[in-house]
């Protein structure tokens, strides 16, 4: 059996790759369980500078993996080599930082001494998408390889060859062998691996579907899970908001990474009085936007990850201009007779509660935009959703925004006047069907540990 990546670009085979056996499977979760008896007993300073190294060669390599993951995913060169410098910084940041996070933490009590130690959990597996290829794993990879544990990868079949390349890196750096290690397996072969007794934790990000089967087996197993899942952002443009401001980032945000992003805004709620020259902005900003060869310096928008992924948006749009939304730019497939994944930026009014796209996630570069009366509708928009990723509000009053991003919106990021991103420093996450538990800042290094009472009579 092979895996193949297949270029979104002009359709053309990039790589096949042989299948891991399951008896390879086996093999690479012993060795990295081997690997983890003795990399729990290693120093922070030795974890620290391995890390550090690991940093370097990305810096250094960042170029070359750029053109990789627009060979196999579509995605601009500028927006990979910012991905791979994030993936470095992350690295820096939990080398910096993580021997302080797990400081053991002293709790007065009757005992002589007694106190919480943050001990690692062993072998966890991450299950990671292609829509960041590098930085997805590398968040979880930076804070679990600084707490003592070990990593295997699944990572999506289109992105073998990056998946890959990051086994090589962590070689490269001087991690102890098979500390970290790729599985080229299908999505069939992933219960094996959940199910494996060394296994002790999963790491998914992805659809909401998909983490809802790995909870379910994992819970079955009594396994420790982290899911980050789909999400139907919205970001709120009050009556009071700067309009030119608003929309740039609106446009910044709902492009990001050509919209197929979790974190991407997907629903833009107007208020009423704004609404006409917010579209009008809206609009003309995102037809300035060049669609072109992922290669090209100039290119904003490359092509989608795969051919089938872009029908399937096609097809979300039509259904909604079908059910009444009105299609103010794009919704087209360029040059359709020829084999590439490429989609017209594209914006939808009038979407309303009962259309498909008011419930579903659009994973790609289409702007769903909806009508509120004014701020407490708006509110009431924003939470009618079975998500909760992130959320954005834009306004003026910085203490209203402030009030309704910690107060008012159900989601685990709230930004105001600025796009919601992840941040090496900040913890990130969803609730609902947005997900569980914490990546990156403090909370995400303590979610793959034993929080240990430790209790002296």
């Amino acid at each position: 059996m092979s895996i193949q990546s297949v270029n979104p670009t002009n359709g053309k085979l990039v790589k096949k790759y042989k299948e891991d056996s399951e008896k390879h499977i086996a093999v690479k979760i012993d060795d990295t369980h081997a690997a983890w008896l003795k990399w729990r007993n290693s120093d922070f300073e030795e974890r620290a500078r391995l890390l550090k190294k690991t940093a370097s060669i990305l810096d250094q390599r960042k170029q070359e993996l750029a053109k990789l993951m627009a060979f196999e995913m579509g995605k601009p060169l500028k927006e990979g080599i910012a991905e791979l410098e994030k993936c470095a910084a992350v690295c820096i940041y939990y080398a910096e930082n993580a021997k302080s996070f797990l400081e053991d933490e002293l709790v007065k009590t009757e005992a002589s001494k007694s106190y919480v130690s943050f001990q690692p959990l062993g072998v966890v597996l991450a299950i990671m998408p292609w829509n960041f290829p590098f930085w997805q794993l590398f968040r979880f990879l930076a804070p679990a390889l600084m707490a003592g544990n070990c990593g295997l990868l699944k990572h999506a079949s289109n992105v073998s060859g990056c998946a890959i390349a990051i086994e090589e890196i962590i070689r490269h750096a001087g991690f102890p062998k098979h500390v970290f290690q790729s599985l080229i397996i299908s999505s069939t072969a992933v219960k094996q691996v959940i199910a494996h007794p060394k296994v002790k934790a999963v790491t998914l990000t992805g659809s909401t579907h998909a983490g809802v089967e790995v909870a379910r087996q994992a819970a079955s197993l009594l396994k420790k899970t982290v899911l980050e899942l789909g999400g139907s952002d919205p970001y709120l443009i009050l009556e009071d908001a700067d309009l030119e401001q608003a929309a740039e980032i609106c446009v910044q945000s709902r492009l990001i990474n050509n919209g197929q992003s979790c974190i991407a805004a997907k629903r833009f709620i107007m208020v009423k009085t704004i609404e006409k020259p917010f579209l009008a902005l809206f609009k003309q900003k995102m037809e300035a936007k060049i669609t072109g060869d992922p290669l090209d310096a100039r290119t904003d928008l490359g092509p989608m990850s795969r051919i089938d992924l872009r029908d399937e948006l096609h097809a979300q749009v039509i259904a909604n201009i079908e059910a009444g939304a009105h299609c103010l730019l794009g919704g087209e497939i360029p040059d359709p007779d020829l084999k590439h994944a490429f989609y017209t930026p594209t914006i939808l009014t009038g979407i309303k509660k009962g259309m498909p796209a008011y419930e579903e996630e659009l994973f790609g570069p289409v702007a769903l935009m909806i009508t509120a009366q004014d701020t407490e509708d708006a509110i009431r928009i924003a939470n009618d959703t079975s998500f909760g990723l992130g959320a954005a509000v834009f306004t003026k009053n910085v203490k209203q925004g402030e009030l309704i991003a910690k107060t008012r919106l159900d989601a685990g990021s709230c930004f105001v006047n600025t796009l919601v991103k992840s941040d090496s420093r900040l913890p990130f996450g969803g609730i609902n069907q947005s997900g569980y538990g914490r990546e990156l800042g403090l909370y995400g290094i303590r979610e793959f540990v034993n929080i240990k009472t430790v209790y002296i009579k």
